[in-house]
This record gives C-alpha cells, structure tokens and sequence, in this order.
C-alpha cells in the first residue's frame, strides 16, 4: 500500500470503533481534511485490493484482511511512540505527528525486534493499547472520569483526547498516566469535580472529566 493508502486504512478503522455498522465518506473526508470526491475514489481502489466493502450511500467497512492491515499500521505507530517516550526522553505530547510518519516504514522484521526491544508493551504512552503481531489487543476496564463514582479511589490509565493541547495541559498539573485520584465530590451545575491529587484538591472541568480514562484501584 501507499502511504495515502494507509491513511485511509487507518482512518477507517478509528471511525468504525464508533460507527461499526458502516462509515460514511463524509466522516472520513472531515477526518482527512479532503473532498468526498477524493475519499470516494480511494475507497474504489481500496475496494479493488479487497481491504474494504464499500457501496456508495451505504458507508463502508473494512475487510477481514483490511481489517489485519489497519492493525497493523496502528500497532506500528504506538510503537513507535513508546520507543520516542521510553528511549529518546520526548514527552508524550510531542510523539504523535513523529509517529505519523514513522508509521510507514514497511519492515515487519525491524516492528518485531522494535516490539522486542521495548519488551512487549500493551499500551501507548497515552493509555490506547497497542495490537500484537496477530493483530489481537488486549482490552482493560476503563471509565472515563465524568463516570467516576464519588470516594472511590482511581488510576490515570488514557485520554480520549491525545491533542498536544489536552495533554500539555494535564502536564502542567502534573495529571500523567499512573496517577491516583480520589472523587471528593460533583458539582450539578457543570459537571466540574473535586478530586484529591498528589495530597492536594483541585477542581477539574467537565471538559477534562469526559476526556481522562481511570481505572479503578478495586480491580
């Protein structure tokens, strides 16, 4: 595959994790930032190379081997994240647009020894985990903070939002993956909680609430 070809590929399976029964070329064009005109083309050669099912005005869905190759993109590119993280000493917000990139290279033998390498991890330094060699993921229980429930007691595991923004944001609260928190209590009026954190309470929005996956400490 090309490098668009991949794009796509891998756009189309983040869009279908919320839309499984078909994603539409509107969706993908907005992901992309392109014309439907273009997106729809694509999907035609994509078709053609059996890694879609795709029929105009029904959306489209990867292919069981379509399906392996997104995988697969995916696996490389949180790789290569935590190799940037554990190994060069960036930060996790700085990884991501490297990783785009990074994604591309093509050697399966160099993924394998990489994967070695960083001993087999399961998630990337932003909590999404990371497919192994087969294509299979391992899944943890997760919430997001705007479900927490009060006094209980949880662990930074992801965000729902990896923009630079978001998480240079939660670095300024020393708020990183690993991090304990208790829920003191919710505010009705806008949805803001009362969390205590490193011996300190602070008040976080509804905003950061909906966007921070926890863990919790009982499991």
């Amino acid at each position: 595959m090309t490098n668009s070809e991949e794009n796509y590929i891998k756009v189309i399976y983040h869009l279908s994790l919320v839309s499984p029964k078909g994603v539409s070329t509107n969706a993908i064009a907005a992901t992309l930032d392109t014309k439907a005109s273009s997106v729809t083309d694509m999907l035609k050669k994509l078709a053609d190379k059996k890694l879609v099912e795709y029929q105009k005005y029904q959306g489209v869905t990867l292919t069981t081997g379509g399906l392996l190759e997104a995988k697969m993109i995916v696996r490389k590119h949180r790789l290569w994240e935590v190799f940037l993280v554990k190994k060069l000493g960036f930060t996790w917000d700085e990884v991501h647009e490297i990783a785009e990139e990074l994604e591309h290279i093509k050697s399966e033998k160099l993924i394998d020894k990489l994967d070695e390498f960083l001993d087999f991890p399961t998630t990337d330094p932003h909590g999404d985990p990371i497919p192994n060699r087969n294509g299979e993921i391992t899944t943890t229980n997760k919430l997001l903070l705007s479900e927490a429930k009060i006094n209980d007691e949880y662990i930074c595991v992801g965000v729902k939002d990896s923009s630079s923004e978001f998480l240079q944001f939660l670095n300024k609260m020393n708020l990183v993956l690993g991090t304990s928190l208790k829920v003191i209590s919710r505010e009705e009026f806008d949805g803001s909680l009362i969390v205590s954190m490193n011996n300190n309470k602070i008040t976080l929005s509804s905003k950061i609430a909906e966007n921070l996956y926890l863990k919790n400490k009982k499991q």
